[in-house]
């Protein structure tokens, strides 16, 4: 693990998480909620998709040649390997909750591009989300 850029835990012996680990981790969550942002955009522009025998080669056909939803796959392989070059990093016991911010970002990300409500509910827990994530990183 790296030394000179660690993020040492709470008794100030381990490192638990490198600044570079963590770079990629973010990174990583966040092209995963921009995938999620995108691949919404595809739907909404795409109109409801459903699959039957007859006409899966051709929903696919229509999904492929949509730009929001080729973007939003691009964006799903980019996340995938930089989150792996997280996880070789840092322990996934403290990667895999840093996930969760994704909500927090999708769902803003949500409101403000794609016009969805932001009620006092989901405000409250993406208040829960952040307390948990902060309380998993501290341990």
């Amino acid at each position: 693990m790296e030394t000179t850029d660690a993020i040492i835990d709470n008794h100030g012996t381990d490192a638990v998480m490198t600044w570079s680990g963590f770079s990629f981790l973010i990174v990583g969550v966040l092209l995963n909620a921009g995938a999620q942002l995108l691949l919404k955009a595809g739907t909404n522009s795409l109109g409801v998709i459903t699959l039957t025998r007859a006409n899966w080669a051709g929903e696919f056909g229509r999904m492929a040649t949509e730009p929001h939803f080729i973007a939003g796959v691009a964006c799903y392989g980019v996340s995938l390997i930089v989150w792996i070059l997280g996880l070789s990093r840092v322990p996934v016991s403290i990667a895999y909750p840093l996930l969760s911010l994704g909500y927090i970002i999708n769902a803003i990300g949500a409101h403000y591009l794609l016009g969805e409500a932001l009620s006092v509910a989901r405000w409250t827990g993406i208040g829960f989300i952040i307390i948990g994530v902060w309380l998993v990183a501290r341990s």
